[in-house]
């Protein structure tokens, strides 16, 4: 099964252009049936050229020339206009190669067909909201998405185009209604993503010293979901408004459930908080303090994190106590989870900072004895999209908390 999909993925164009030809044959075959109009000879004619046409076409598109291929079919169309089938495959390949006003005024001609009945219709009308969406067009996109809707509502792969976009210009309001619809018609569970969004929502309102509306966007989050980003949200409120014991137990309750977005975590709030009238200094000496408990965690899953155990060796190394850090570090190995190559290479940093030449020469030997490349960035498990950025919802594939961390040398 596994062999099949790779090969699929791996010969897009093939099955594509294989499709179309058995449609573009099966609408030859029906129109011949119909055709009773012309002489038979005048028939046999056009569906000769128009046979030798479409396996003309398909050679083009297996071989990966769609500029020949687009040219076959609009000889097809010449041909004959009443094969709409033609149209459709053409505006595809305008779409998919980047002629997007080409494809725009294919897809509004079947529309303006007088022909054309409603299914058909409002076929055109999906693609040409997704020429207008590739092109960029992101108002024509939206109005022409939602025209599909009007006639038909339950269309799940519309409605999740909508959210795409809102999701991209950042309106978290449309974002927001557009995913509850998709809630209630998708196969897929909404829950995470729509609280990632309203924390997204409430992230905007504390920007602007909102701080009552931001409480409440973030309630709304929790119920949906208690996702890591609310989590976050909600600790960076703690810290605000001083709570430091509040802070202490929900920090340490993420480092627990989520110690692989340690990283992550630490980030978020290092970044601070960007919000008017806001005074910094509070929340850093808050901070500090989170800090100070961090450090005096005494937990045996948490040491066995490399994350973790990171984070440790860095404050110290902050704080001027490298000696402290060498023995967080010393005594992570004794884990074998703990025996990433990033953690060994800042370890031989601090035997250098801390002038062991001699336990330096031996470990370094170790580990260029076992090097292997790494590298250093955040990755999504989806689509493979790599970024040093922190993201909750993919830049590539538009997924939401598919990020994973991957320790680089």
């Amino acid at each position: 099964m596994e062999d099949l999909l790779g090969w699929l993925q791996g010969n897009l164009l093939t099955v594509f252009s294989v499709g179309v030809t058995l449609v573009l044959i099966y609408h030859y075959l029906i129109e011949k049936e119909n055709s009773v109009k012309l002489s038979k000879r005048y028939r046999s004619s056009i569906f000769e050229a128009q046979s030798q046409i479409f396996l003309n076409a398909s050679h083009y598109l297996i071989s990966g020339n769609k500029d020949l291929a687009i040219k076959e079919f609009l000889n097809a169309v010449d041909l004959n206009r009443e094969t709409v089938e033609t149209y459709f495959a053409l505006g595809e390949l305008f779409r998919s190669n980047g002629e997007i006003e080409k494809a725009i005024s294919v897809h509004r001609s079947l529309i303006a067909k007088q022909s054309m009945n409603e299914q058909m219709r409002l076929r055109a009308l999906k693609e040409l909201a997704k020429d207008f969406d590739k092109g960029g067009f992101v108002d024509k996109a939206i109005e022409t998405y939602k025209d599909v809707l009007k006639i038909n509502r339950d269309q799940e792969e519309i409605i999740l185009s909508l959210c795409r976009i809102y999701e991209d210009i950042e309106d978290w309001e449309q974002a927001l209604n557009y995913r509850i619809v998709l809630s209630k018609i998708g196969r897929k569970n909404q829950s995470e993503t729509i609280s990632h969004i309203l924390v997204q929502k409430a992230k905007r309102h504390l920007e602007n010293g909102d701080i009552g509306q931001c409480d409440e966007d973030l309630e709304l989050a929790f119920r949906y979901a208690p996702s890591v980003s609310a989590k976050i949200l909600r600790l960076k409120l703690y810290l605000i408004g001083g709570h430091i014991d509040l802070a202490k137990s929900l920090f340490f309750e993420l480092l627990q459930e989520s110690p692989i977005y340690s990283s992550f975590i630490f980030a978020s709030l290092e970044e601070g908080v960007k919000t008017k009238g806001f005074k910094q200094n509070h929340y850093r000496e808050c901070l500090k303090l989170l800090w100070g408990f961090f450090l005096k965690i005494k937990d045996r899953d948490l040491a066995a994190s490399p994350s973790i155990v990171l984070s440790k060796v860095r404050l110290l190394k902050e704080r001027d106590q490298y000696d402290n850090a060498y023995e967080v570090l010393k005594a992570s190995f004794k884990s074998e989870e703990s025996q990433s190559q990033v953690m060994k290479i800042e370890y031989l940093k601090l035997l250098m900072d801390l002038g062991k030449n001699e336990e330096f020469l031996i470990e370094v030997r170790s580990f260029f004895d076992g090097l292997q490349q790494s590298l250093t960035r955040h990755f999504c498990k989806k689509c493979g999209y790599n970024s040093d950025n922190v993201f909750w919802r993919c830049p590539q594939c538009h997924e939401w908390e598919t990020i994973q961390f991957r320790w680089k040398v």
